[in-house]
């Protein structure tokens, strides 16, 4: 195959930011998305409909002129999130979902969920009303080893979770284990997960061997080679429980290259041609569309996308960086690498 044309994907995990980023990465999601849920994991966090409608207008207001983006809103999962939000969200034409961050498990989660018992009459009306909900499925205790932070969690978080509530419909957010990939297959069809492209095509010996690669390092972080090995398999096996989810998250280069770097990887710029090399080192470009543009509607309940994008085989090199914050630019991932297909 020369060119591959998908029903227009969409992106369901991406973080945007908020003021000025927005220059950078709205653009950067909407040439190739048509819909992108939008983390709500911003300072101060987006806790309610009101605030995600007002974060969604800031978005709207950097979509270039001529492109047709349509950004997805979810709410940041608290201690103290009133269970009446879910309503809120259920009538809502603009916000789909409710996030789960476990307090201090990644970029902003400060304000986290500290025990997920506390909140399950939040979790209740979740489950009546069918709103998903969208897990960062790592435990933060520090004396877990941070490459067992998922396993831990499925076992002490999401089995009790699903005991208690089997029709909760829950997205699984950016998987990298074989774990948590059998986990999600041995749910029922309320159970989904994203994988990103870091995950499917590079583990953590790309991001340690030969020094320390900062680009690479994220959250959850790279596991090892037979991790990346499932997770290749499930993605491109067209089972409708896995879809994209970029997980793209900028970060200036100044603070990821520190003595304490930022965790994130930031593939909006050439996200579907990451996945398009992925699919093809397994010989299943044909699983591609279904992943990208069919299975993750279907989960949230929405019509798939009418129109179309074509993915043409031109080499094509990913820019050592791009322009982000003042002078502060930010280094996408890839940077520099050659990737086969590109975006027509």
């Amino acid at each position: 195959m020369d060119t591959i044309t998908l029903l227009q994907p969409d992106d369901w995990h991406a973080h945007l930011r908020d003021g000025e980023a927005l220059r950078r990465t709205v653009p950067d999601l909407a040439k190739q998305f048509h819909r992108a849920i939008c983390m709500p994991n911003l300072v101060p966090p987006v806790k309610t409909v009101e605030e995600a409608i007002a974060y969604r207008q800031r978005i709207l207001a950097h979509v270039p002129n001529g492109i047709d983006f349509d950004p997805r809103m979810v709410l940041y999962f608290t201690d103290h999130t009133p269970a009446e939000e879910v309503v809120k969200i259920k009538q809502s034409d603009a916000v789909n979902a409710i996030k789960l961050y476990p307090a201090g498990a990644t970029t902003n989660s400060e304000n986290g969920v500290s025990d997920i018992r506390k909140v399950y009459p939040v979790i209740e009306q979740l489950e009546e009303h069918q709103v998903p909900l969208l897990l960062h499925g790592e435990v933060t205790h520090s004396h877990v080893d941070i490459f067992d932070r998922e396993k831990r969690y499925l076992d002490e978080v999401l089995v009790p979770l699903l005991r208690q509530f089997p029709q909760l419909k829950i997205v699984l957010e950016h998987i990298t284990t074989a774990d948590a990939a059998n986990f999600v297959l041995e749910q029922g069809r309320n159970v989904a997960a994203t994988i990103t492209p870091q995950h499917l095509l590079f583990n953590r010996n790309h991001m340690l061997v030969g020094g320390i690669k900062p680009h690479f390092y994220c959250l959850p972080i790279l596991k090892r080679q037979t991790h990346q090995t499932t997770l290749l398999e499930v993605a491109t096996s067209g089972n409708p429980k896995f879809f994209l989810g970029t997980d793209s998250a900028p970060h200036a280069q100044s603070k990821k290259e520190q003595a304490c770097g930022c965790a994130g990887c930031y593939s909006a710029p050439n996200a579907i041609e990451l996945y398009a090399q992925a699919f093809e080192q397994m010989g299943k470009l044909d699983k591609l569309e279904g992943f990208a543009s069919h299975f993750g509607a279907d989960f949230y309940g929405l019509a798939r996308n009418t129109k179309t994008i074509t993915l043409v085989r031109q080499s094509i090199q990913v820019p050592a960086q791009l322009d982000y914050l003042d002078n502060d630019p930010i280094i996408p991932l890839y940077a520099g690498q050659t990737l086969n297909w590109s975006l027509q």
